[in-house]
């Protein structure tokens, strides 16, 4: 089962979904908002992408940390972050079972998911 990672009000994910949706691809849907994110899976997806991936730097929440916070960030405090501010993870993060996708681009999910319909 494919599965998306977001926050459920993001744009990115509203699209990302609509694609899906009119795709029929099936999949399920984690909200960080609602159901948190385990430092387990933050861990590998930092392991497959690296933590400048998965770092969302450029939203509100990321900016508003103080310097020390922004400062000499590594993996590990790149996780504590994430998992403390879960909107800083990069969205949506889409499992497809075989590895991750960072982000949303339609032909990226075209290519990824060629002949996953329901």
């Amino acid at each position: 089962m494919i599965s998306m990672y977001g926050i459920k009000n993001c744009d990115t994910i509203k699209k990302a979904r609509n694609w899906l949706d009119n795709e029929r691809v099936p999949y399920s849907f984690h909200d960080y908002k609602v159901s948190g994110v385990d430092k387990d899976r933050l861990e590998e997806w930092v392991m497959e992408h690296g933590w400048e991936t998965i770092l969302n730097r450029s939203g509100t929440t990321f900016k508003a940390l103080d310097a020390g916070d922004k400062a000499h960030i590594d993996a590990d405090k790149a996780i504590l972050l994430m998992m403390a501010n879960p909107s800083m993870i990069k969205r949506p993060i889409l499992d497809t079972g075989k590895g991750t996708i960072v982000g949303f681009k339609a032909t990226t999910y075209e290519n990824a998911l060629h002949g996953v319909k329901a």
